[in-house]
This record gives C-alpha cells, sequence and structure tokens, in this order.
C-alpha cells in the first residue's frame, strides 16, 4: 500500500479522505455562518433604518388636510369669485377678474368707460378680529397695491386705506413711492406710511411673494417671504404717535382709534396685480 509523505506526517488513502471530508464540512460551515450572519445584518439594518414621512405636496388655491384639520378657511377657490365684492359694493366689481387661478386687479388704462366708473378695491365679505391670514402676491412693472385689514365701511370713506391698516404691495425699483415716506416706509411689506419692512426682502417684478400677517389681542406683526419684517402694538402710545406723524390723520381723524375687527381688503392702485392662495385662521 503507498504511503503520501507531507512534512513529518505519513498519510494513507483511507486517511486522506477523512481529510478531505473533514475539510469540505468546515468551507461548508463557513458558508452557512457567512450567509446567516449576512441576513441577520440585512434585517437590523431594515429595522433600524427610519421611515420618512411624506410631505402633503403643495396645491395652488387649496388646503392641506393638515390645515384643514388646524382649522384654515380657504378664501379663493381659484375659479370663483366667491366671498369677495367691491369696497361698499354688493357685487364683484368690473375692474377685477379671476384668471389662471388668480385675482387680477386689471390695469386701470386697458378698463372700458363702464369698468373705470365702477372701480373699487376688493374686500372679502365676512369681517376679522384675531387671525393668521396667508397670501402671495405678484406686481407688475413699476405697479402699485396693498393689503388691507381691520377695514371699515364708514359713511364719507369711499377707499379702503382711509380705515384701515395697509401692507405695501410695490415694484420697489421703478414705482417713486419707494423713495417717498420715511426710511422706506413705503416699500414692499411696510405698514404703509408708517413702519418700514425691514429687512426689505421683497422678490423681482413678476416672482410671487409670500405674505404672512397676523393680529393677535391688537398685536400685528407683517411677514415677507417667511421673515418677520416688522411689528406693533394697536392702541399703544408709539402706535398713536406713528399715526399723528403720518398723512392719515389729515384723511380719517379717527384712524389712530381702529376698530376690534373688520374686512380684508386688496387695493385698486390702478396697476396690475394678482393675488392667489389667500387662507386665513382665526385665533
Amino acid at each position: 500500500r503507498k504511503l503520501v509523505m507531507f512534512g513529518q506526517f505519513n498519510f494513507n488513502r483511507k486517511n486522506m479522505n477523512k481529510v478531505s471530508s473533514y475539510i469540505g464540512g468546515l468551507l461548508l460551515t463557513s458558508v452557512i455562518f457567512l450567509a446567516c450572519s449576512n441576513k441577520s445584518e440585512t434585517k437590523q439594518t431594515e429595522v433600524l433604518e427610519p421611515k420618512m414621512e411624506m410631505e402633503e405636496p403643495l396645491v395652488i388655491n387649496s388646503l392641506t388636510e393638515v390645515e384643514k384639520t388646524d382649522g384654515w378657511l380657504l378664501l379663493f377657490d381659484g375659479e370663483t369669485s366667491n366671498g369677495w365684492r367691491g369696497f361698499k359694493q354688493e357685487s364683484f366689481p368690473n375692474n377685477w377678474e379671476v384668471v389662471d387661478g388668480t385675482l387680477h386687479m386689471i390695469k386701470a388704462g386697458e378698463l372700458t368707460k363702464e369698468q373705470k366708473q365702477e372701480r373699487a378695491d376688493l374686500v372679502y365679505e365676512k369681517p376679522f378680529e384675531n387671525f393668521v391670514f396667508k397670501l402671495e402676491w405678484k406686481i407688475s412693472e413699476g405697479g402699485n397695491s396693498g393689503i388691507f385689514y381691520l377695514g371699515q365701511e364708514l359713511p364719507n370713506f369711499n377707499k379702503i386705506y382711509h380705515t384701515a391698516p395697509e401692507m405695501q404691495v410695490l415694484d420697489n425699483d421703478k414705482h417713486p413711492d419707494a423713495k417717498k415716506g420715511k426710511d422706506g416706509n413705503r416699500k414692499s411689506g411696510s405698514l404703509y406710511d408708517l413702519i418700514p419692512a425691514k429687512p426689505q426682502n421683497a422678490k423681482a417684478v413678476g416672482e410671487w411673494n409670500e405674505v404672512e400677517i397676523t393680529i393677535n389681542e391688537r398685536k400685528v406683526t407683517h411677514k415677507q417671504n417667511g421673515v418677520k419684517v416688522l411689528s406693533y402694538d394697536i392702541d399703544s402710545p408709539e402706535w398713536k404717535d406713528l399715526v399723528a406723524n403720518s398723512k392719515f390723520p389729515g384723511l380719517n381723524e379717527n384712524w389712530v382709534n381702529l376698530a376690534t375687527n373688520g374686512y380684508i381688503g386688496l387695493q385698486d392702485h390702478g396697476d396690475d396685480v394678482w393675488f392667489r392662495n389667500l387662507r386665513i385662521k382665526e385665533l
């Protein structure tokens, strides 16, 4: 019987078969162990991996399910003028239109004679007191407009700015009003002619700007494009001083004593301006 020599060890054919079986068993055990380890690691990875919550997509002129649950009210559906009418009027004025999902103030120079006679600022039919109001606006080149709150329909006053504070909407680059007033208090986002928006972060003509106006227990905040640009307290000594040194007492001697609730309004200043995504949450 032949012997196989390997170093100091001698193996015959029978012993070689045993060795081969033993080595094969070790290899098979290693493969099974590695496979089980990989499977275990995969399961562990799957368990530890965080679940990502999907955000609701932004849809123009609509409320998300979260907003609905939170008590928000949609003021403009993008298709009809429901809820909107002219200041001190009963119907939707002819100088405004619903187009491409926006409330559009038609440039005065493009109006017919009949439309010009019916021109009016736009107001929402329900007055509000404490609220968070959000919307987006886009202005034309050289354009001017405004967003009003706490507006009143009083005898002898046919414009909403005679009775209500205004968040300015303006082309800061090409409208001359941007250089008037004091310290930029007639630029976009400002409390018109009273408090300047700081920082001044309005976007270029043709781009949409986001607005958030909050009134809560006579405390007012303006936000423009996600940034707080001013705040003030109605009825405070500082407020009365601001009004006294502005043009408003000459328009309405009672202007300083703002009503506790009133209308939200959009200004007809004769220039093309567009509004969308109007929604409100009462506090």
